[in-house]
């Protein structure tokens, strides 16, 4: 089952079982971000990546510069572990890790206890990092602050913002997935308002595998 299909079967479960207004309230909220996300300050193709330098779980600092000495990467910002859309995309990237070629690192904003928690429920082999205070997220254009009828579903939800990702800012990046080549040079850039679809597998391997052929 591609990827897409899983998001939109999980989509349909959950709007026959939420609570009467939920999903009619997600849906509206994502088409006002949509109207007001300013998509054109995003890093995009042919950009340079913003270089960082965030933790792992077991706080060891991972930098892009370093990885791009060693061949190309795969970023994907996604919003945390708490999120059931973001848990489904990082399992469908863990199954492609042994045909990628190139590094995976995916950064969330949650803290590094939570990072830790992801990577053992999705039994995850790639580089799981935190962006505490989105400070990489906002290099990127991608961080937006939650409007207070999300932030009170967060919280009834029990997943309140603040206690995963340790400020009070309720701002998360909006889900997106960079392949940038050695020289810093973005060549995918799949950036969707909508955290609830996800690039597919087969388009990173695509992106991939045209840098093979330069």
């Amino acid at each position: 089952m591609r990827l897409q299909e899983q998001l939109d079967a999980f989509k349909a479960e959950f709007a026959r079982t939420a609570p009467v207004g939920r999903p009619a309230l997600y849906d509206s909220k994502i088409e006002e971000l949509r109207a007001n996300f300013a998509a054109e300050n995003a890093i995009g193709v042919d950009d340079q990546a913003s270089d960082f330098t965030l933790p792992d779980p077991e706080g060891r600092p991972v930098s892009l510069k370093n990885i791009l000495k060693t061949g190309p990467i795969v970023i994907t910002f996604y919003r945390g572990g708490w999120c059931p859309y973001c848990n489904i995309q990082l399992r469908a990237y863990q199954a492609i890790l042994p045909a990628l070629g190139a590094r995976l690192v995916v950064i969330s904003p949650q803290l590094p206890d939570g990072s830790l928690s992801t990577t053992e429920a999705n039994s995850l082999t790639f580089d799981v990092l935190s962006d505490v205070g989105n400070v990489v997220a906002r290099s990127y254009g991608l961080v937006w602050s939650l409007p207070e009828e999300l932030r009170a579903a967060l919280r009834s939800n029990n997943k309140a913002l603040p206690e995963i990702n340790g400020d009070e800012s309720w701002e998360l990046p909006v889900p997106a997935t960079y392949v940038i080549a050695r020289d810093g040079r973005v060549v995918l850039a799949a950036i969707e308002v909508d955290y609830r679809k996800r690039v597919e597998p087969d388009a990173i391997l695509m992106a991939l595998k045209s840098l093979k052929s330069r």
